[in-house]
């Protein structure tokens, strides 16, 4: 069995989080790009949104993540309750995310659907692959918003599509594994293909925003609908 070594260490983060709605039960969040969700292990990893958050809102929990390279809409519970009835409806697929992103390349088409399952494989880690075999379901739907020329640092013109995507899954990665098996990988994703394309080196950041959450309140049972338009 192989042994997971985790020596990622994160630069310093600047920015500040952005709460967007809060109330005394849960808060939704814009996290930048550049910050971990959680902290890590190694202490020089201590900065992340639930280190910070906790120090507003004691007790404050998690309900999901983004990825380190991701910015945008989280939702945190203020105790443990409201973590598990959020825990539910994700669970039961009763939330809606929606990603804004800039794939390498234009797409044919217009609209689609990628069903792939991914597994975790410590060999390769922190990578995911793609597995039919041993990988869990996974399902992620894209749409195209336009597709254009961006210009790049050196001055050349890199093509790419500009997507909204849905995971109706909620994996590992999921949407960068993704689109890297769609054959246009998100722009700016270190580990899979976003910065192999001649004049991608330089990309200041994955392209990838969680810029809309649909859920209800655990409490009120009001429907919450978040929108943070994408910063690129």
């Amino acid at each position: 069995m192989s042994t997971i070594i985790d020596t990622f260490i994160a630069p310093p983060c600047h920015e500040q989080i952005d709460i967007l709605y809060q109330d005394d039960h849960l808060a939704i969040i814009n996290k930048p790009a550049g910050l971990l969700s959680l902290s890590g292990k190694n202490p020089q990893n201590l900065d992340s949104v639930h280190h910070r958050l906790v120090q507003l809102f004691p007790g404050c929990t998690l309900v999901h993540r983004l990825d380190f390279g991701t910015s945008g809409l989280m939702v945190i519970a203020r105790n443990k309750a409201i973590n598990a009835a959020l825990c539910r409806q994700f669970s039961q697929r009763t939330v809606t995310k929606v990603y804004g992103a800039l794939l390498c390349g234009h797409l044919d088409n217009n609209e689609g659907v990628i069903d792939a399952a991914i597994a975790k494989d410590p060999a390769l880690f922190p990578l995911m692959s793609i597995c039919s075999t041993h990988g869990k379901p996974a399902r992620s739907r894209y749409r195209v918003i336009e597709r254009y020329e961006h210009t790049v640092e050196d001055g050349r013109l890199l093509p790419v599509t500009r997507v909204q995507l849905i995971p109706e899954s909620g994996r590992t990665h999921q949407l960068r594994i993704h689109c890297q098996l769609l054959g246009h990988p998100i722009l700016g994703c270190d580990l899979y293909g976003g910065l192999l394309p001649p004049g991608t080196e330089r990309t200041p950041r994955m392209m990838l925003h969680a810029s809309e959450l649909h859920i209800v309140h655990p409490v009120s049972g009001e429907a919450l609908n978040i929108r943070h338009a994408c910063p690129f």
